[in-house]
């Protein structure tokens, strides 16, 4: 029942109050807090600016994120171990908002999510995020990770492209096309980058790979521009401008400022506006998000309650991911949800509650501040190694392998489905697609498992029934994918018969579907002068029936409590 009660529950800043005020909080939590804070903190830095340039916007932004988003989610979610910041899954929704509707448009579509992510906590929605089966999960995250990686090989290689077109196909092209101008430095600083990545955690040190990475990629980048190779940095791509009018390079070291959505930049560079096309516009999008938002953040907290033994509250964590959407856009932070590999770091580095999280925004805050000029040192293809490696952890490659080797055939569709569609067209098509075929294929197949037999030479049938009588037993489900087939079998079977009884105690469910076709079959027994003894209802058949008035017929059709009883009423009127 507690397990129940916190899937249910909807209360702001439930994980806080739960770990920090229903609990006893000390100096010894508090310093495990302190110092997995700053370990995600650091890693979440060079990520969250990454994640922003690979959205379509400048790496400030991503920034912002964390520290607003980080911090108010983490207050007033459910879930005591999640980190929320830029997420990459979020990559291949924000890009096309990015450049079609501009900054503006994407803080304002990451506004109507938190909405959206709102409603649904208010709804109790929270239980819904189990019925999206893992072939559809895979499939879709594989996906995801396949067009973030793609997107990472211009910067990767240095190719001097200045945008990339907006289909994937096309993209492929226009990389393809571009391969005979990649430039070799870039790619060193690149592979410098992964190798690092890939290498470090092999020394066992408390120190996060991210750290050294960026490190790596940052002093090779600038030992090799200073011998005259023009590697891009986040200094020389991006700039700002200063409240007098000067002009910097990289990231503005000043705090975030309140502004409306609608009055930041759209794709023409000037402020965005507000109407209600643009709203209906960016609602389909706004929808995107929040779907994906509300899946990454309870299937995160799902991770961390098996590595924790801890539970979270569903309801509430969509409460504090609406929320931390709603504010985090007046402030120039884009979409914001829990990441898992961040969140995973947070436990393993000695979370013990939600102040940690709250402590790894404040560290993000503080690097904003003070670090900005040497942040713009940050090269480019060492950015997009570290999303090469998101994107390839993201994959969860071992797991979607096994899948496509041992799981069913039905499983192995819906996955390559997702994944397809992901890539080529639409994430919201492919988890919709997805699902739809997923719940097709399992209708198929339960529907297979329902069965009619004829059990009247049968041990339960003793001593036999008069001639022209039959006993029928049917297991399984009879709804819509199955009665007919079943009911259509029966009244082929019982033309030639007197008389029938239909023993159903293994069918457990009976629906519409399921009661037009028994009203069917009673319709041609009727016409062929069968009579039909339904004996041992369940509960749910027999309240289905008695709601649809379905009543005794004299001469056709009678209802028995249990089989014996059926059975002694054919031969009492036989005999």
């Amino acid at each position: 029942m507690p397990h129940r009660a916190h899937l249910f529950s909807l209360r702001i800043a439930h994980a806080f109050r739960e770990a920090c005020l229903d609990e006893r909080y000390d100096a010894r939590r508090f310093a495990r807090d302190a110092m997995a804070g700053v370990t995600v903190g650091i890693i979440a830095i060079p990520l969250a600016m990454a994640l922003a340039i690979a959205s379509g916007v400048a790496p400030q932004y991503g920034l912002y994120t964390a520290c607003i988003a980080g911090f108010l989610i983490a207050l007033t979610g459910g879930s005591r171990f999640s980190i929320s910041g830029p997420t990459a899954a979020f990559v291949v929704i924000l890009y096309p908002i990015a450049e079609q509707y501009g900054l503006g448009g994407l803080l304002l579509a990451t506004f109507m999510a938190g909405l959206l992510l709102v409603l649904m906590a208010v709804m109790r929605l929270g239980r819904f995020i189990e019925y999206i089966p893992e072939p559809v999960t895979l499939g879709f995250t594989a996906g995801i990770a396949v067009v973030i990686a793609t997107l990472q090989v211009k910067d990767a290689l240095g190719l001097p492209l200045a945008e990339l077109p907006e289909h994937y196909w096309a993209k492929l092209a226009a990389l393809a096309g571009a391969l005979p101008q990649l430039d070799p430095m870039s790619l060193v600083v690149t592979l410098a980058t992964l190798a690092t990545l890939l290498l470090w955690p092999r020394l066992r040190t408390p120190v996060p790979a991210h750290l050294p990475a960026v490190l790596v990629g940052s002093g090779l980048a600038l030992w090799l521009n200073g011998q005259g190779a023009g590697i891009e940095t986040i200094g020389s791509r991006f700039s700002y401008l200063l409240p007098d009018g000067s002009t910097g390079a990289g990231i503005p070291p000043v705090l975030p400022e309140f502004a409306w959505p609608w009055q930041q930049p759209g794709p023409d560079g000037q402020p965005l506006g507000l109407s209600w096309d643009l709203v209906r516009a960016l609602l389909p999008a706004a929808f995107a998000i929040a779907m994906l938002g509300a899946i990454e953040s309870l299937l995160c907290a799902v991770v961390l309650d098996g590595m924790s033994g801890k539970r979270h509250s569903a309801n509430s964590e969509l409460l504090g991911q609406g929320l931390g959407n709603l504010v985090t856009p007046f402030f120039g932070g884009i979409t914001a949800t829990a990441a898992i590999a961040r969140s995973a770091a947070n436990y393993r580095a000695g979370a013990e509650s939600p102040v940690a999280a709250m402590i790894h925004a404040l560290v993000v805050l503080l690097a904003l501040v003070s670090l900005a000029g040497v942040l713009a040192y940050l090269p480019m293809p060492a950015m997009a190694a570290l999303l090469l490696m998101v994107a390839w952890n993201m994959s969860e490659a071992p797991k979607a392998w096994h899948l496509l080797r041992t799981a069913p055939r039905g499983d192995v569709w819906v996955f390559l489905t997702c994944f397809g569609l992901t890539v080529a067209l639409d994430m919201v098509i492919a988890i919709t697609a997805g699902v739809l075929l997923a719940a097709v294929l399992f209708m198929r197949e339960v529907a297979q498992m329902t069965k009619v037999t004829d059990i009247t030479e049968s041990s339960r049938v003793t001593p036999p029934l008069p001639e022209g009588w039959r006993v029928f037993k049917i297991n399984g489900p009879l709804f819509f994918a199955a009665a007919d087939r079943i009911f259509g079998e029966l009244a082929e079977r019982s033309q030639e018969l007197r008389g029938f009884v239909l023993y159903l105690d293994g069918v457990t469910v009976l629906d519409g579907g399921g009661l037009s076709a028994l009203t069917k079959l009673l319709a041609s027994c009727r016409r062929s002068g069968t009579q039909v003894i339904i004996a041992d209802l369940q509960f749910q058949p027999l309240r289905t029936l008695a709601r649809a008035g379905v009543q005794p017929e004299p001469g056709l059709s009678r209802f028995c409590p249990t089989l014996e009883s059926a059975l002694a009423l054919v031969r009492s009127e036989s005999g």
